[in-house]
């Protein structure tokens, strides 16, 4: 074991859990627990969020993508950047005014009924799932190759800490967490970027240049990897519309007192998201050039491993040992964030509004938590500890898949189409996730002709890797057809005073029953 290494990671591992120890001394109450009280400032909050966006697969894997293929794999973190404006100005302010924890609880503020709760709770655990087996089978691969040790036991080592986090503290915990993440991210990765942009004398033309004679011009403009402008177009829908609909994003949104500090969150993390991504340029194209193709592919065939390569080749043990930890720690981060949104979807949604129909007192709604976080810790680490022969990178774009799909189309139509019902609203969820999942079992992520490409020897009988394309039309369609369908079976005055009343707190956090009484 390198002492450098063990050294970093304990170094990290040791901040956050005495940021956890504070953090538990101010959880008592399910406000807490899950929305830290509602009491983030708008930097906190845009830096926590960013942590939640800046997962592995776009730290290790954005970087991987640009050393393999260039300009192809530069082009989609511009969807990340651009993913952040449909936040801010279509879904923070609204989200912020009429959800109290989670995604199911602004949903029923217009449609108070069990059954759209509990299809918003199913979708939001699937993507939760999704989302932690790619993460955790990435936080085994990175231990094992560091200590040497078992992935299992690096996989249960990542769960208990994760499960630690939030369990003792909470929203708090999880977001002070996710702030010191982003932060370490953002100096490692401007570190390592200033040191590549040092070997070209500070020159941004004469390196694109070098890069252009000894790669050829072609690693410079796109169409080298995504041959496909539909496929190219899918994914993109799936980045920038899927961020909206991610539920572990979405639940930020309650940690902050107002609307304004909401949309002051999503400025912080648009400009953070854009520098980082931007500075991925220079991660990309020195691992190409220092390290080169062939290393790269040797030591990880999908190019996960570029960046640390680069640390290598820069500053030695020293820099590869402080930038793997720093992947361990943002691994952690984001996963302690999903553990909480999945036990906030299992404990209030499932089990503390459509069993036990919201009479849970204070010391109860905590309990449930923590069981839920326990719960859903566990389902994960199992799931993961059975994937790790499987190249998983593909679930994250899932996940993205099925915000996208399910969750995005009810939600604009929650806030801004009058007509829109209960009937449409799990329609529109339930038909997106179920064509997420239906067409993408049947794509190239899971079927290939060339063994150990994807899960199954075959051929694909779809040729999209992420159908997004296919199913947010289908989950918007399913949602205006169902609604017109079934508008004759609805009470269409009490409809029209619930939807007043949805938009009048939608834009202002006032309800109007309140101010009438």
């Amino acid at each position: 074991m390198n002492l450098v290494s063990a050294g970093f990671f304990l170094a990290i591992v040791g901040l956050t859990l005495v940021v956890t120890y504070i953090a538990s001394k101010r959880t008592s109450s399910a406000s807490d627990f899950y929305t830290a009280g509602g009491g983030l400032k708008g930097w906190q909050n845009g830096f926590a969020i960013a942590g939640d966006y800046l997962s592995a697969a776009a730290f290790l894997g954005v970087s991987g993508a640009i050393a393999l293929t260039g300009f192809d794999g530069f082009f989609f973190s511009v969807g990340y950047v651009v993913a952040n404006l449909v936040l801010l100005y279509i879904i923070a302010e609204p989200m912020r005014n009429l959800g109290k924890y989670t995604l199911a609880d602004m949903l029923t503020a217009r449609f108070n009924e069990k059954r759209v709760r509990g299809v918003a709770a199913t979708g939001t655990i699937i993507i939760v799932i999704l989302y932690m087996i790619a993460q955790l089978v990435g936080a085994g691969a990175l231990i094992k190759l560091l200590f040497g040790i078992e992935y299992w036991i690096a996989v249960l080592i990542v769960g208990v800490m994760m499960t630690t986090y939030v369990l003792f503290g909470g929203m708090t915990a999880t977001s002070w967490v996710q702030i010191i993440k982003a932060a370490l991210l953002l100096f490692g990765t401007t570190m390592l970027a200033f040191l590549v942009f040092q070997k070209f004398d500070f020159n941004l033309m004469n390196m694109f240049s070098t890069i252009a004679t000894d790669h050829g011009e072609e690693y410079l403009i796109p169409g080298q990897k995504y041959t496909s402008s539909i496929d190219s177009v899918s994914m993109m829908m799936a980045l920038v519309l899927g961020t909206s609909g991610l539920p572990h994003i979405l639940m930020r949104f309650f940690t902050v007192k107002d609307a304004k500090t909401a949309r002051a969150s999503i400025n912080w993390t648009t400009w953070i998201t854009a520098i980082f991504f931007s500075l991925t340029i220079f991660l990309g194209f020195g691992a190409m050039h220092f390290v080169g193709f062939d290393q790269i592919i040797a030591e990880n065939a999908a190019g996960n491993t570029a960046a640390p390569l680069l640390a290598e080749f820069l500053g030695g043990d020293v820099m590869l040992s402080f930038i793997c930890a720093v992947a361990f720690a943002t691994i952690l981060a984001v996963v302690s964030g999903l553990v909480l949104t999945g036990a906030s979807a299992i404990s209030h949604d499932i089990y503390g509004e459509i069993i036990m129909n919201g009479k849970l007192t204070e010391k109860q709604q905590v309990l449930a938590a923590r069981t839920g976080s326990i719960s859903i810790a566990i389902i994960s680490i199992i799931l993961a500890l059975f994937a790790q022969s499987l190249n998983v990178s593909f679930l994250v774009s899932f996940a993205f898949c099925i915000g996208a799909s399910a969750n995005l189309p009810v939600i604009l139509y929650t806030i801004y189409w009058k007509k829109f019902n209960s009937n449409g609203a799990v329609a529109s969820m339930v038909t997106g996730l179920v064509s997420c999942l239906v067409l993408g079992a049947l794509g190239p992520n899971v079927w290939s002709p060339i063994e150990g490409k994807a899960i199954f020897v075959g051929e694909p009988l779809l040729g999209l890797a992420v159908p997004a394309i296919i199913t947010i039309p289908l989950g918007f369609f399913a949602g205006w057809i169902v609604s017109i369908m079934t508008a004759s079976k609805v009470d269409q005055k009490a409809a029209a005073e619930t939807y007043k009343e949805i938009r009048v707190k939608a834009n202002t956090g006032v309800s109007v029953s309140d101010v009438s009484h």
